[in-house]
């Protein structure tokens, strides 16, 4: 008896300034590869999210989450088809634990320009002072 295919999470990030037909065609075409030589157990669009760092001058991304069962070649293959593909920013596939369940749906989470201001945070000229590490170590 076969072992079961190992579960895989795929993240993809799109270049948000590629023209929309351009990321629905890398998405359809990456579902279509999975598909075709595994199986899809979960999929989410996490929208536009800023990047950690700018790549390629781009501050932001468009991710999504693609949860699969694949072999290697599967993964060699869509590995080697997401690099050269015009529209992607990057990409990460994870293997998951044997027995990890498929991550639920991601509740909302506000953009970094839309949190609240810290209002209670005293400015920079009123903090009190600290003593300077180097007067303590002079005491010694």
């Amino acid at each position: 008896m076969a072992a079961p295919a190992p579960d895989y999470d795929l993240v993809l990030m799109l270049d948000p300034s590629a023209t929309d037909d351009r990321r629905a065609k890398v998405l359809d075409d990456t579902r279509n590869l999975v598909a075709t030589r595994g199986e899809i157990i979960g999929e989410e669009d996490w929208g536009l999210r800023a990047m950690a760092y700018e790549i390629n001058h781009k501050p932001e991304s468009e991710y999504h989450l693609l949860q699969f069962h694949a072999d290697a070649d599967l993964l060699e293959t869509l590995g080697r088809t997401l690099r050269i593909t015009d529209g992607v920013v990057r990409h990460r596939i994870i293997k998951l634990r044997p027995g990890t369940q498929a991550a639920p749906p991601r509740p909302d989470r506000p953009e970094r320009g839309d949190r609240p201001e810290r209002g209670d945070r005293p400015e920079r000229g009123d903090r009190p002072e600290r003593p300077s590490p180097s007067a303590g170590a002079a005491r010694s």
